[in-house]
């Protein structure tokens, strides 16, 4: 074979390399978009986007928990606990005992429990976040990586939290995204035990314009049991 063949050999391999990259890149953008995104059940409408630190607008790390609403004010522990972490299992997701930070800040190393949130198992809204990347690079043992596929749960699926010894089950109720000035999502409803699952959408986009919400409910296994 001749230099020159080799050379547009060469040539049509790099772009087909680029292409297929770039596939890979913009496919989980466009997917997530047509299917997963239409039968999230609400979009709440952003009060401010113009605003420092929020994503597609100045510097925004998403590998930190403070910046994902950075709008909200962060409050003392809901209820007291001398518990710093515990762990969640998301069996659709091959998510096995996950570790939770309760007020972390880095996503790197764990799953964060937003402060001011309530604790597994008691009245309130528990609000954990995790990060996501493009959908091909999932790992379910990864925390960079461990939400990636949380667009792909569904109503019914169960969580599994075990908190301080006890273990919780939550099914899930509803999905819908919001803006990142949109904390209506982090405010605590006390008329039962729920647990609101928190990641940057769509995965793979740089800007992360939105979050997704997906909200469970504490599942009892006694009717006559109660929550504190």
């Amino acid at each position: 074979m001749s230099r020159k063949a080799i050379w547009r050999l060469s040539a049509v391999i790099s772009g087909l390399s680029g292409i297929i990259i770039l596939i890979g890149v913009l496919y989980p953008i466009f997917s997530y978009n047509s299917i997963y995104s239409p039968r999230f059940e609400k979009l709440i409408s952003p009060v401010n986007e113009s605003l420092p630190g929020v994503a597609g607008q100045g510097t925004f790390d998403d590998t930190q928990a403070s910046t994902w609403f950075p709008t909200a004010v962060k409050k003392e522990a809901f209820a007291s606990s001398k518990v710093e972490y515990y762990t969640i299992s998301i069996p659709r997701l091959k998510i096995d005992n996950a570790s939770v930070a309760i007020g972390g800040e880095d996503l790197n190393k764990s799953l964060i429990q937003y402060p001011g949130t309530a604790l597994p198992g008691k009245r309130g809204n528990s609000v954990i976040f995790g990060h996501s990347i493009l959908p091909i690079f999932y790992n379910p043992k990864e925390y960079i990586s461990i939400f990636s596929l949380l667009p792909t749960l569904k109503k019914g699926d169960d969580i599994y939290v075990n908190y301080d010894g006890v273990s919780y089950t939550y099914r899930v109720e509803t999905m819908f995204e919001v803006r990142p000035t949109d904390i209506q999502v982090l405010e605590q409803d006390t008329s039962d035990s729920f647990l609101t699952l928190v990641t940057c959408t769509p995965p793979g986009d740089p800007t992360k314009p939105k979050r997704l919400i997906v909200r469970a409910r504490v599942v009892l296994p006694d009717q006559n049991q109660s929550i504190d």
